[in-house]
């Protein structure tokens, strides 16, 4: 079932012109809308369901740096900043917490991984430290499980994925923006070969410019333009329960499940180490570029055949933008949690900590999460078609690198020098693996 989301009020009617309009609700569309109005450009943002209805309200809800790409930690350092300040910022909570993240490592192979990150972390002043065995076993004293190690960055923390996009969204309207539900965008106009206005279900809005945070829509999206955009989907399944034993009031990884705590005092839990990826028509036509990941993660991905492969078959690439779409008959992708990677993840917590045994599980819920073939994020232009811009294929990372994916992808649209190096999430890269 979908998890909660704080509901908000939509503008009501649809302007004739802006200078952007935005495809999709989730974070970082909100988080864009959010830095393109308090820097006075108008902008209207279409989501086809309900603000953060996706995979931004899905997440666990990690603002964390530690374990990042090496391309992402410029970004996630000035993501950080903002998160410090987002309840000031906007006037109301988003259950922002510095609490620090841990990592704990059962094996060689994942210890050797914290130690090669740790350059990294002191690189940019992140603050990162490993644990010894000992020093593991600390963190946690009721812990009956023995680590080999681990890695803690305590200037990382975790906020509440419910709450985040609609306050984004809320303060972008605070400053002008537009912000539209159950408003599907069908697709665009062009004139003189570039962006002249967006076709939504409630009418044509006249913009040059367009930023797809469509998540695992945006290929699809792309496609109905002629673009080509290699992103994949994994599922990820995860639950919460009622208040629990005050273990920690942050989050923590094993390769066997994670937890995060949570503002009403209960946790969010995962496994560590298992997605499912759903195969899909996309997954043949992309084997090739993931191949290399696959193979890499292969143990920790499963695949699944089921129900999406067909409904990608029946899937058209083309559509008339005068009638009802794909769009508008899935309002929010709402996919089936798999219940055996949940009761693994249980039953692997319960043992590593019996105060959870009488603790209920109230709610569990998936979420398709975007990926590209190296595992970092697209924002920035698509060359062929002037005035389209893309942020999408956050792989899992996008919840706590939002606000900073907002800030540059607004940046990039207007022209303004950016806050970061943008080479790194340039959509030619993915291009050149034709």
């Amino acid at each position: 079932m979908s998890p909660y989301t704080d509901p908000v009020s939509p503008s009501e009617k649809i302007p004739a012109s802006v200078d952007v309009v935005i495809i999709g609700g989730g974070i970082i569309g909100v988080a864009t809308a959010w830095h393109l109005a308090r820097a006075g450009v108008s902008v209207a943002l279409c989501e086809k369901g309900v603000i953060g209805g996706e995979q931004s309200s899905r997440n666990w809800g990690y603002c964390r740096q530690q374990g990042r790409d090496p391309a992402e930690l410029p970004l996630i350092k000035l993501s950080m900043k903002q998160w410090e300040t987002m309840a000031e910022d906007l006037g109301e909570d988003v259950g922002y917490r510095r609490t620090g993240v841990h990592y704990f490592a059962s094996n060689a192979a994942k210890m050797k991984y914290f130690e090669d990150f740790l350059p990294l972390a002191n690189e940019y002043e992140l603050g990162t430290r490993l644990l010894s065995g000992a020093e593991a076993a600390e963190v946690f004293p009721g812990c009956t499980k023995k680590w080999l190690g681990g890695m803690v960055t305590p200037t990382d923390g975790r906020a509440e994925p419910a709450l985040a996009s609609s306050a984004l969204a809320r303060g972008a309207m605070a400053r002008g923006a537009h912000i539209f539900t159950n408003c599907a965008v069908r697709g665009i106009e062009k004139a003189a070969g570039r962006i002249s206005g967006v076709v939504t279900e409630r009418g044509t809005v006249a913009t040059q410019n367009v930023l797809l945070a469509g998540g695992a829509w945006s290929t699809l999206f792309c496609r109905s333009l002629g673009i080509d955009l290699p992103q994949l989907t994994v599922r990820s399944s995860v639950m919460r329960t009622a208040s629990g034993p005050d273990l920690t009031q942050g989050g923590a990884w094993t390769p066997k499940f994670a937890l995060r705590r949570r503002d009403d005092g209960g946790y969010t839990i995962a496994h560590g180490g298992y997605s499912t990826a759903d195969i899909t028509l996309d997954s043949f036509r992309y084997f090739s570029r993931f191949l290399p990941i696959l193979m890499k993660e292969w143990r920790s991905t499963p695949l699944s055949f089921g129900s999406r492969f067909f409904e990608s078959i029946a899937q058209k690439s083309r559509w008339a933008l005068d009638q009802p779409t794909v769009f508008e008959r899935e309002r929010v992708l709402d996919p089936k949690p798999v219940a055996s990677t949940l009761k693994a993840a249980w039953r692997d917590l319960v043992e590593a900590f019996p105060a959870f045994k009488d603790v209920p599980v109230v709610e569990r819920w998936a979420g398709y999460i975007d990926t590209t073939p190296d595992a970092v994020p697209v924002i920035g232009p698509v060359a062929s078609l002037p005035g389209f811009h893309i942020s999408t294929g956050f792989s899992g990372h996008g919840f706590g690198i939002g606000p900073g994916a907002g800030q540059l992808a607004a940046e990039m649209i207007t022209g303004k020098p950016t806050c970061v190096d943008p080479k790194p999430f340039s959509f030619e890269r993915l291009a050149k693996t034709h």
